[in-house]
């Protein structure tokens, strides 16, 4: 079985499926496809495109060829072929709320999103604030963020979302955490515990030093730094 993932500095999407089938120990070998300029006719989407229709990461490969691509689907592809594993919690109705809170994640949060994209290897604690101050909507996802997590984690007694299990909801608020750390973003108390143990999932740390050896700059992902990490005031 393959994974197809981009670069691991930037690649928010590709942590996701990666870091739940580490976390798991299922076994993957791991195509990386380096970011470019992902104008037409770039080297990525020409070779992401021969592997899935939309021409993007992350993508699984199984063995007999069959492909799945979305971060949410390949998380779904996974449980189905691992059942031993809880990709998603066990009792129906938590399984509900970890797939509405995953699937919240996939659809929303724009502005945090689109303001700060991941950047795992950059200091962005300045900038984060400068947005902070001039942009409503990115306090108001964090507004929105926090109302997910804080009525699970006092609910299941963390330190994962849907309580002592790690499982597919935890690897897709992953990327989150490295976005809350790198950009020095607020939240409470119960929330930041959250995001400390997600940095400390040996999964998501393990990934976390590939993308700090990297040492790859892509300026179309990197809207704050030029290429000698100078970031503007």
């Amino acid at each position: 079985m393959q994974l197809i993932i981009g670069n691991k500095n930037y690649s928010s999407w590709s942590m996701r499926p990666w870091v739940l089938l580490k976390h798991f120990g299922i076994p993957f070998e791991e195509q990386l496809i380096y970011f470019d300029h992902f104008q037409p006719g770039s080297q990525f989407s020409a070779t992401a495109a021969q592997h899935s229709p939309t021409a993007r990461v992350p993508v699984l490969v199984e063995d007999d060829g069959f492909s799945t691509w979305d971060s949410l689907a390949i998380a779904e592809r996974v449980a189905d072929l691992f059942p031993q594993h809880p990709v998603w919690p066990r009792e129906p109705k938590a399984r509900a709320r970890a797939r509405t809170l995953a699937a919240t994640m996939h659809s929303g949060f724009g502005e945090l999103r689109r303001l700060c994209p991941m950047n795992i290897e950059a200091d962005l604690r300045t900038v984060g604030e400068r947005l902070l101050t001039e942009h409503p909507a990115l306090r108001a996802d964090l507004q929105r963020l926090q109302a997910l997590w804080e009525p699970e984690l006092q609910a299941h007694g963390g330190p994962w979302l849907m309580g002592p299990e790690f499982g597919a909801v935890d690897a897709y608020f992953a990327p989150v955490a490295m976005r809350v750390t790198r950009y020095g973003l607020p939240l409470g108390a119960r929330c930041m515990a959250y995001v400390r143990a997600l940095e400390g999932n040996p999964a998501v740390q393990a990934w976390v030093a590939d993308a700090l050896a990297e040492q790859r700059f892509v300026p179309d992902d990197e809207p704050y730094r030029s290429q000698a990490g100078e970031v503007p005031r």
